[in-house]
């Protein structure tokens, strides 16, 4: 009875040892695994088999990480204080690097990223934080895939979200818009009156060439004169039609 007791105890054992030794790691997950605390190799997809007490595996999931930068207080290059957020998009290529060089990679590229944030948007005005995002997100992506490459992982895109202004810089840029409105409006006014005069004159040479002309212009304003309801007409009349009138009478 005892023999068999042992016997099925060390079934038991035997069992809890193999279970403890298989690993099955997914499609998207990769083990990093160290013997004796020393990296070995790293395997998966699929099922792996560890020597208990001899190697320890670390998992590694490879899918893209969207991590949101929190607010960030920015400074902007002509003094103008500012929160911005954005979110990233990163995943690990190397599985050994991202676990052996820095010691939690997500941790490391949260902080990172918000330094760079501050740092990048900060050499910038706020006029070109408003107008060019795909520019600074270009820049800051390509400043952090530079920094996480000896970690692995590789940086696929940062979106700036926000861009938070306090109420009297608001109320400034909203001031500032207005004047643009304001001067463009009298710029196309000042263009549409030098276009008129421009063509006033013209029309002006042209009658003062042809004196029939002269004369055929003013009987058409006198014909849209005596249509309206007036008593008097003061109407002047050109020297050179009554020199001509003279003329036919000679």
């Amino acid at each position: 009875m005892f023999m068999q007791f042992g016997f099925g105890t060390l079934l038991v054992l035997l069992a809890l040892v193999l279970l403890s030794a298989l690993r099955i790691l997914r499609e998207y997950e990769r083990g990093v695994v160290f013997q004796l605390g020393r990296f070995w190799q790293v395997k998966g997809p699929g099922l792996i088999i560890l020597i208990p007490g001899v190697q320890q595996m670390v998992r590694v999931d490879l899918r893209t990480v969207v991590l949101d930068v929190p607010p960030q207080d920015v400074i902007t290059r002509d003094n103008v204080s500012v929160k911005v957020n954005a979110v990233l998009y990163f995943r690990v290529l190397d599985p050994q690097k991202a676990i052996i060089q820095v010691e939690d990679f997500l941790v490391a590229t949260s902080q990172l990223a918000q330094t760079t944030l501050r740092a990048v948007l900060g050499k910038h005005e706020l006029d070109e934080l408003l107008a060019e995002r795909e520019q600074l997100n270009a820049d800051i992506r390509a400043v952090l895939d530079a920094q996480t490459d000896a970690w692995g992982i590789k940086v696929a895109n940062v979106e700036i979200k926000h861009v938070d202004l306090n109420e009297s810089m608001v109320r400034a840029i909203a001031r500032q818009a207005e004047a643009e409105r304001e001067r463009r409006a009298k710029v196309i006014h000042a263009e549409g009156e030098l276009q008129a005069s421009e063509q006033l004159m013209q029309a002006a040479q042209m009658l003062g060439k042809e004196p029939g002309a002269m004369q055929l212009r003013y009987m058409q304003t006198l014909g849209s004169i005596a249509g309206d309801k007036t008593s008097t007409i003061v109407f002047p009349l050109p020297v050179d039609l009554l020199k001509g009138l003279v003329d036919k009478q000679r």
